[in-house]
């Protein structure tokens, strides 16, 4: 039985199982469903496990009225083997229901992890302009965790469930009147733990959305330490975090009172159930009516039936717990991609030149050309434009979940605008995804091509450096496809020798995540060695070089044409260490071309580039100092072998 990992092909080409996010109920539907043939071995061997409890008390019973009230010590010893064995029989299956149990938890678990994986990788550089980070990270650990439990309560409250029926068809055999009581004792309780029920689900979507703001605020600090530090907010942050934690502590103390509440009553109504089935039938054996084997058999029952109605309530806050995951999980999965696949793909055309329609630019192929602006936002929604990438959209994050401090009538208005706010946003994106993009290869427009040859023809390396842990290899050749002399290129377009030298093992030395022990400069260039190893046709560089040092920053302007040679390279930049290497060079004013040539002759002719141009290099001199671009000091002088030796 293959189920662990789980294969998950949602949000794919093979897209054939993906959630039903129609509601909460749905989508927990689906992640049973998800289980396949485990969840029915696990309720078969659950059912096999509770054989001892469901028979156990009637062979006592008989054992007693046959062999030791009739007298017949044959009798008594057929029943005691008879539930030795059975006994056996059911601990021999508790081992295996245990490891099954264990399994589709695993599986709901690690499930839903994938699933938000291959969410985010369907949605890239889009979801986190909808979903605050702490939300995603909260989806795909605390409530990958509940639904672990849901599959576990699930499997575990049918097979008691078959079990209370069959203890309850048993003790109506014996006796009608208590079987009926026998009955009723199960839907008591739920009437009676309903009302707490509401409250409880209540303080627990309140506790998990306070505990995904604590968690994006941490993402957030973490992300910024060094800026905090610069600027000296770590107390001011640090108190808000504190505070945060506080209320999420109080709605987990609200939402653990209720909970309290519900077990509570189930313990109540369980002691009140047993009390009640032994006061009825004492009074059956005084009146005849029931002999003392069938009293010890009820009573037994009465005992084990305590254990199914405390698990119908333990299902009962766990499911109240899960659709609140649920829910949270729907908000993130049920995301559509802004972009739509056209019916019939155009293939985009090789050595075509691009052309920006917004920005009037027009890209000669195989030349490298730099874009200047005033306005460096203007620059970067120019690349992103140029890999079909959607912009940045700060108010685009909608949120669904609501105050705790909105309620009535107010509560359901909120929530009805952010829902139409929400779906106003999907309308928009929509609407985008049907026009023209706007940025044409030859004579296609991007929106008509495949997203995937886009991408692949196409590349934007933006001016964040991601680094990811993992091996130098893996980080700079992710897909294994680049030979020694490919690498020794790129190593040498970047200037990143000092990377290779700064990590133990050259090659195969293991990178921190976010490359931690690399500095500023060191993550910047191993994220352009890694955009020129890919070398793909048309290579977007946005500020490719802020970090690192002049000297550097010269060597990589000397060589960037050289590793380029004969392929499209656009670079964002108001360098002139890299402008005075450009083959063409153009000033962006307002967002559109208003001039281009060469550097030496729009530094002669136009006065509003020499200004943009100038103050670039005055703040190169003053903002970029060359430690920025030392390698850390750690390195306890370790001889390596030359990169040749290693790849």
């Amino acid at each position: 039985m293959q189920d662990f990992p789980p294969e998950i092909r949602a949000y794919s080409a093979r897209d054939d199982a993906a959630p039903d996010t129609r509601s909460p109920r749905h989508f927990l539907w689906w992640m049973i469903r998800l289980e396949g043939t485990l969840a029915l071995a696990g309720v078969g061997i659950a059912l096999v496990w509770m054989l001892p409890q469901v028979l156990g008390p009637w062979l006592v019973g008989r054992a007693i009225d046959d062999g030791i009230v009739g007298g017949d010590s044959a009798l008594f010893w057929q029943w005691v083997l008879v539930l030795l064995a059975i006994t056996v029989v059911g601990g021999l299956s508790g081992t295996v229901y245990h490891t099954v149990i264990v399994r589709e938890w695993l599986v709901a678990l690690y499930g839903t992890t994938k699933l938000v994986t291959r969410k985010t990788l369907q949605l890239g550089h889009v979801l986190p302009r909808r979903t605050p980070t702490g939300e995603v990270l909260s989806v795909s650990g605390s409530d990958s965790d509940q639904f672990g439990g849901f599959i576990e309560i699930v499997t575990r409250a049918f097979s008691e469930l078959v079990a209370f029926l069959c203890v309850a068809v048993i003790v109506i055999s014996i006796n009608p009147s208590m079987g009926v009581l026998v009955l009723l004792s199960a839907p008591l309780l739920v009437v009676c733990g309903m009302p707490l029920l509401r409250p409880m689900q209540r303080w627990q979507g309140i506790e998990r959305s306070r505990n995904s703001e604590l968690t994006s605020m941490a993402t957030d600090i973490v992300g910024g330490l060094r800026i905090l530090r610069g600027i000296g907010g770590e107390g001011t942050f640090g108190g808000n975090y504190t505070r945060q934690s506080q209320r999420v502590r109080q709605s987990g103390v609200n939402a653990g009172s209720w909970q309290a509440g519900v077990e509570a009553v189930g313990v109540l109504l369980s002691g009140a159930f047993v009390v009640a089935l032994m006061w009825v039938g004492v009074r059956e054996v005084i009146q005849g009516r029931l002999m003392v084997g069938q009293l010890v058999s009820v009573l037994g029952y009465g005992l084990f039936l305590v254990q199914p109605m405390r698990t119908f309530v333990e299902f009962a806050q766990k499911m109240t717990r899960s659709v609140v995951s649920a829910r949270k999980a729907i908000a993130v999965l049920e995301q559509r991609p802004p972009w739509e696949h056209p019916a019939v793909p155009r293939p985009l055309p090789h050595g075509a030149p691009l052309t920006d329609d917004a920005s009037g630019l027009v890209l000669t192929p195989g030349r490298l050309t730099m874009v200047v602006s005033a306005v460096p936002d203007d620059s970067a929604a120019l690349g992103d434009r140029l890999g079909r990438y959607l912009p940045e959209e700060p108010d685009a994050q909608i949120s669904l979940e609501l105050p705790e401090e909105l309620k009535g009538r107010a509560a359901r208005r909120e929530r009805a605008r952010r829902i139409i706010a929400r779906a106003e946003q999907a309308v928009r994106d929509e609407e985008r995804a049907h026009q023209a993009w706007g940025v044409r290869l030859g004579d296609v427009d991007l929106s008509d091509a495949d997203l995937d040859e886009v991408r692949a023809r196409i590349m934007v390396s933006d001016t964040s450096p991601h680094v990811f842990a993992g091996t130098l290899r893996s980080a700079v050749d992710p897909h294994g496809r680049l030979d020694r002399a490919a690498a020794e290129s790129a190593l040498w377009a970047a200037s990143a020798d000092d990377v290779f030298d700064a990590i133990p093992g050259g090659w195969a030395g293991e990178l921190d995540e976010r490359g931690r022990g690399l500095s500023g400069g060191q993550r910047q260039r191993l994220v352009l060695m890694r955009a020129l190893a890919a070398d793909p046709e048309v290579l977007v560089l946005v500020e490719p070089t802020s970090a690192v040092d002049a000297h550097t920053e010269a060597r990589i302007a000397k060589r960037l044409g050289t590793a380029r040679e004969g392929r499209t390279t656009v670079v964002m930049t108001a360098s002139p260490l890299l402008l005075h290497h450009a083959d063409e060079v153009v000033l962006l004013q307002g967002g559109v071309v208003a001039a281009r040539g060469t550097h030496a002759d729009l530094l002669a002719g136009n006065p509003a580039y020499r200004a943009v141009v100038v103050r670039g290099e005055e703040s190169a001199t003053i903002d970029r100092p060359e430690p920025d671009d030392t390698p850390p000091h750690d390195h306890h002088s370790m001889s390596r072998p030359a990169p040749q030796e290693v790849l």
